[in-house]
């Protein structure tokens, strides 16, 4: 089972996603085209991102969020978007 933990971390948040197994590549996929503005996720929190680090662990996924200047992001609307790649990434 997926799960994932949300912490704030200078200038934005630190996300755990544990127990992705067979579905890495696609979370990835997902991921990468966030980070590239193309998030299709039901938010806009997206557009609050200055950078995005996004790093593959075994069976894991760390990801690194940077707030643009002046912004800050909505934890419920990073849960939402997480909520909604997951279900996604299971087909």
């Amino acid at each position: 089972m997926t799960s994932y933990r949300i912490t704030p971390a200078e200038q934005g948040l630190a996300i755990e996603i544990e127990g992705v197994g067979a579905r890495q590549e696609q979370l990835l996929t997902a991921f990468g085209e966030c980070a590239a503005g193309q998030c299709s996720c039901p938010t806009d929190e997206y557009q609050k991102v200055e950078a995005m680090e996004v790093v593959p662990a075994d069976d894991a996924i760390s990801i690194r969020l940077a707030a643009r200047p002046g912004t800050s992001f909505d934890t419920g609307e990073i849960e939402r978007c997480l909520d909604y790649t997951v279900e996604q990434a299971k087909g």
